[in-house]
């Protein structure tokens, strides 16, 4: 399906990032895993096999994004399609939100989402065919208590997809968004562990308490991310555009 493409794929090493760089690699793209810790990417690329390269970035860091799309043209050739999967989430109250908190987040989730795809379309426009995935969250619609910061950086990060695919649609160029719920990865665990470390209730409460923020009462699968993310960047998804789909089994409607 995907035979011929370059992928890069943003927060690669573990979770979410790591479904989707294996879908694709299933499916024959020429795939590249990116993140500040080497030896997550390193690994996922080694499981992948193939010519699967790691490469290290932090998208936060404008001039760090421009040095990894010159090492991926150097290794693989131009990405065809970019998933925007890097990103950060904790909680705290609006009062407790430091600077740091708030700026971290935007600098992350949001920035570095727009860095990346300022980077990336260039070669897309030329070739006049690409992919730009968002991996957002149901956070970019909706709000909840103690993730000002992150509800925040990932609403910017709707506008942005919203923004870019109206100003990309007659060049062979889509641009969506995947908004998961909760997901089976280690942000969920950490956020399990604040929730006892607070509340006193006990890892499984805990995580019980997520599940049931679902219709269907359970966690999503990153396979089930990853699902969603082959057919935006298949021919097959090519009507779609402009998008945000959430993978969250019915919690925001």
């Amino acid at each position: 399906m995907l035979e011929g493409k370059v992928a890069l794929i943003t927060g690669g090493g573990r979770g979410i990032g790591r479904a989707i760089a294996r879908a694709f690699a299933y499916e024959c793209a020429s795939v590249a895993v990116a993140a500040r810790t080497e030896e997550q990417v390193q690994q996922v690329a080694c499981e992948i096999g193939r010519d699967a390269i790691a490469l290290v970035c932090d998208v936060a860091d404008p001039e760090s994004v421009t040095r990894m799309f010159a090492e991926l043209r150097k290794q693989l050739g131009d990405a065809d399609i970019l998933v925007n999967n890097a990103g950060v989430a904790e909680s705290a109250t609006v009062t407790n939100t430091t600077d740091e908190l708030w700026h971290r987040h935007l600098a992350i989730n949001l920035s570095g989402t727009f860095y990346c795809t300022r980077a990336a379309l260039p070669a897309m426009l030329k070739k006049g065919w690409g992919r730009v995935i968002n991996v957002a969250s149901i956070a970019g619609k909706t709000g909840a208590p103690y993730i000002a910061a992150y509800s925040a950086s990932k609403h910017g990060v709707m506008g942005l997809t919203r923004s870019i695919a109206l100003e990309v649609a007659t060049t062979g160029i889509t641009v969506n968004a995947i908004c998961p719920g909760y997901v089976d990865t280690d942000m969920v665990t950490r956020g399990v562990e604040r929730i006892t470390t607070r509340t006193g209730r006990t890892a499984e409460e805990a995580l019980e308490t997520l599940k049931k923020m679902s219709p269907q009462n359970r966690l999503v699968t990153p396979e089930e991310v990853a699902a969603v993310a082959l057919l935006l960047a298949s021919d097959a998804g090519r009507g779609i555009n402009g998008q945000g789909i959430n993978v969250d089994g019915g919690s925001v409607l």
